[in-house]
């Protein structure tokens, strides 16, 4: 396999693996979406986020994507007017999740065109390997 193709591999695969963490991320946001507190004036589920950074690979030398933090978006909870709720404070509000399921789908739909991109890279790597192969066979 020559250097390009081996360095797009190894590109595509650290991305593949950054996207599925995403990916995982934005489900757990989506599940816990209405997640409240268990006790009274306590926080709901607080969304997370992902971030990424650029990192050497020192195996090949190649500057592959990687998650660099899985971290706690600090927007406010909204707050719901419910005082028969259990979570609810003195005031009869319920802090609700900081999440918003549309912003979730579309990082989702986003995550899932980039993943699905690297993996095309992924598949187009193996093709051109083989074809490679083939040739080299025919001499």
């Amino acid at each position: 396999m020559s250097d390009d193709l081996r360095f797009a591999k190894v590109s595509a695969i650290a991305a593949l693996s950054a996207q599925s963490t995403r990916l995982r991320v934005v489900s757990e946001n989506l599940a816990n979406a209405t997640s409240v507190a268990e006790t009274s004036g306590g926080d709901p589920y607080a969304r997370k986020t992902v971030s990424f950074k650029q990192e050497l690979d020192r195996a090949t030398g190649v500057t592959v994507v990687r998650v660099a933090s899985i971290g706690r978006d600090e927007s406010p909870f909204k707050i719901q007017h419910d005082p028969g709720h259990p979570a609810a404070d003195a005031n009869g509000n319920v802090k609700m999740p900081n999440v918003n399921p549309l912003v979730e789908v579309s990082d989702m739909r986003e995550a899932h065109r980039s993943y699905e991109a690297n993996l095309q890279v992924v598949r187009q790597v193996r093709e051109m390997t083989n074809d490679l192969i083939e040739l080299l066979r025919a001499r």
